[in-house]
């Protein structure tokens, strides 16, 4: 099996190994490192393995379930690799007042997906967020961590096929 890093690019399996141990190695002894440590895995590679669970929890001294608790608390970490594309889409009040739910009905049904799903290509992963701290110009999303505001589905439309052409 592949895995996809942030980038998209197809990695061997285990090769998130080494991501991981350095990851530890870097952060273990900083005070609150758990967070720290599950960001740098994160940025390095996509995504927290679920099988590095065990030797987080390990080198943290902490329990599987502790570590567990916090990836899946945080909307922000991922544990299976992201599409190429990360849209998300925020569901925060602000937004929800301008529209966001209407935009996320259109985003699933434009993309075929629904939240925390990948497409079928490997191309989009969509994701809910809860505030970009975009709120005046709201219903706002990020692409890839750029951020849109305002977001009509006509510009919605736009935003993907141009994420489209790029596949």
């Amino acid at each position: 099996m592949k895995e996809k890093s942030a980038a998209g690019a197809a990695q061997p399996e285990g090769l998130h190994h080494a991501a991981v141990d350095e990851a530890i190695a870097q952060h273990a002894q900083r005070p609150g490192s758990l967070l720290i440590v599950l960001h740098a895995i994160q940025d390095r590679i996509g995504f927290v393995p679920p099988d590095a669970l065990p030797r987080i929890a390990q080198a943290l001294n902490l329990s599987r379930a502790e570590v567990h608790g916090v990836i899946t608390f945080y909307h922000d970490f991922r544990t299976s690799p992201p599409g190429r594309h990360v849209v998300r889409l925020c569901q925060a009040e602000a937004c929800q007042s301008m529209g966001s739910a209407a935009l996320a009905a259109h985003a699933r049904s434009r993309l075929g997906l629904d939240f925390h799903q990948t497409s079928s290509n490997g191309n989009v992963t969509l994701e809910p967020v809860y505030c970009l701290g975009n709120c005046a110009c709201s219903p706002a999303l990020t692409i890839d961590g750029q951020v849109h505001g305002r977001v009509t589905p006509e510009r919605f439309d736009r935003l993907v096929m141009a994420l489209e052409q790029t596949a």
